[in-house]
């Protein structure tokens, strides 16, 4: 008897299958272009800008550099996730208080990269955020307000 050839994993709380024929899929486009979850980002397609960051189990992942068959098992998480205008995550609601968002291309991996590190409660400094975020690059140069929202969330000194 064969095992089944399908890919079983959930984004956002709901079941997912995946046929054998389609788990060659990256994640970023089955997000997108199947599911219609488009706040995660294409950026460069080449796992260097961080605007398709998501959550796998828990840690921030590219998800242009991940096939479906890369996640059997697993639990996604998307920026759909971090609540909605009416709602949001205290992560958005910072960048929102501190004007970090301009065009918002970017907000998208940045907000994934950082409930990452909070939900796995890891102690940051101003040194260590500024690496957290040279993996993600702004286009329109909002690095410094994004920062402060961070530290001001995070209770880091300015």
């Amino acid at each position: 008897m064969s095992e089944s050839k399908s890919v079983h994993f959930s984004i956002n709380g709901e079941n997912v299958h995946v046929s054998d024929e389609n788990k060659s899929t990256s994640l970023l486009n089955f997000l997108r272009d199947s599911l219609g979850l488009n706040q995660t980002r294409f950026g460069c397609g080449a796992a260097t800008c961080g605007a398709c960051t998501v959550l796998c189990d828990g840690q921030a992942i590219k998800a242009c550099d991940k096939t479906l068959a890369d996640l059997n098992n697993t639990t996604i998480e998307t920026p759909e996730s971090l609540g909605s205008a009416q709602n949001p995550h205290p992560i958005m609601a910072k960048l929102i208080e501190h004007q970090a968002v301009q065009c918002g291309y970017c907000i998208s991996g940045i907000a994934m990269q950082m409930k990452a590190l909070i939900d796995q409660k890891k102690q940051l400094s101003k040194h260590s955020l500024d690496l957290v975020l040279d993996n993600h690059l702004c286009r329109c140069g909002t690095h410094i307000r994004i920062k402060r929202a961070m530290q001001d969330l995070l209770g880091i000194e300015a």
